[in-house]
């Protein structure tokens, strides 16, 4: 009697919450639901994703001190979040006027409720292919040349923030292509090349410096670009040396002078295409002469 009891009256309990959802209610969890996928499109596109993870994992930790009561950590973590507010709005700051400023020059026609469609994993991987191909080439042909480059793949780590410094072009990726973009009287030829989703995304982007003293004073404001944005994202950054013509490789905060055709060939398959493949040749790279 009592298991028929206690069944009728959580069968009851539902029923009155059906009863008391209204129209009003729907509409506003669609509405949140709506605001929070699109922010977090938003955050995706900066390196502010990063960040997030940070205070998400500081709130989960708080989360289980408060159950397990372990009340030292968690009155701290209560004192970094009373007073962590105001240093996440400095480091959110680049962000979130971003943010607002892409609400503020929003139309209802630009917001899509679903993502792109799955389901073309081989496309992309031929177009990756493609990509990885007219990069080489293009860089043989500016290291003959002593043409200086600066070239951006982008992979996990969104930059957005980094892309708006520049000039999208979000063309088709070829060799050719590659080497106008750089060459000397081209407008476009000072800045970095990013490379998103196998396409030439956009040009004459600006990096940051690295502050890493260690890095060899031969090398230039390209080398230091490089290495710099290497350090605050997991991009693939290749450089080519106006002065000597050495292609150059900077991923991770590491910096790798002098790198064949081959040896960066092998790379981009391994971190682009297949990265559960064998590590063997990008740790045999970057092995070799880091700065």
């Amino acid at each position: 009697m009592n298991d028929i009891a206690m069944g009728t009256g959580i069968w009851g309990n539902i029923t009155a919450v059906f009863r008391m959802f209204s129209l009003s209610d729907l509409l506003d969890i669609l509405i949140v639901a709506f605001l929070i996928y699109h922010l977090i499109m938003l955050v995706r596109e900066t390196r502010a994703r990063q960040l997030l993870k940070g205070v998400i994992g500081i709130l989960l930790l708080y989360l289980v001190a408060d159950q397990i009561g372990l009340r030292t950590l968690k009155a701290l973590i209560e004192y970094v979040i009373r007073y962590g507010v105001i240093v996440l709005l400095v480091l959110f700051q680049p962000e979130l006027r971003r943010i607002l400023e892409q609400v503020g020059r929003a139309n209802l026609s630009s917001f899509q409720l679903f993502g792109p469609a799955a389901g073309a994993d081989e496309q992309k991987k031929a177009q990756m292919l493609k990509t990885i191909s007219a990069v080489c080439d293009s860089c043989a042909l500016l290291s003959k040349e002593h043409i200086g480059a600066l070239i951006v793949m982008e992979k996990l780590t969104r930059i957005g923030d980094i892309i708006a410094t520049g000039t999208v072009i979000d063309a088709q990726t070829s060799s050719d292509l590659i080497k106008n973009i750089f060459f000397p009287n081209s407008p476009l030829h000072d800045g970095a090349l990013v490379i998103r989703d196998g396409r030439l995304y956009a040009a004459g982007c600006f990096l940051p410096l690295s502050d890493n003293f260690d890095i060899s004073r031969n090398l230039g404001t390209r080398h230091r670009a490089a290495l710099g944005m290497s350090e605050v994202c997991d991009a693939v950054i290749i450089v080519v040396s106006e002065e000597t013509g050495a292609v150059s490789v900077a991923q991770n905060g590491k910096l790798t002078v002098g790198v064949t055709l081959n040896m960066l060939n092998s790379l981009l398959h391994t971190e682009f295409i297949d990265e559960k493949e064998s590590q063997t040749e990008k740790k045999k790279l970057f092995r070799r002469g880091k700065k």
